[in-house]
């Protein structure tokens, strides 16, 4: 995953696919819920 992509996913510029969320959960080890708040 680029700069750009987690730049643009920190910017609301980007939705992640499901797939990539649970993949940067694990890598950080954090629940999906804890990187993302719905608005």
């Amino acid at each position: 995953m680029s700069r750009q992509t987690i730049n643009a996913i920190e910017n609301n510029k980007y939705d992640p696919t499901i797939s990539l969320a649970f993949q940067l959960a694990s890598v950080l080890e954090v629940t999906v819920d804890e990187l993302f708040i719905l608005q």
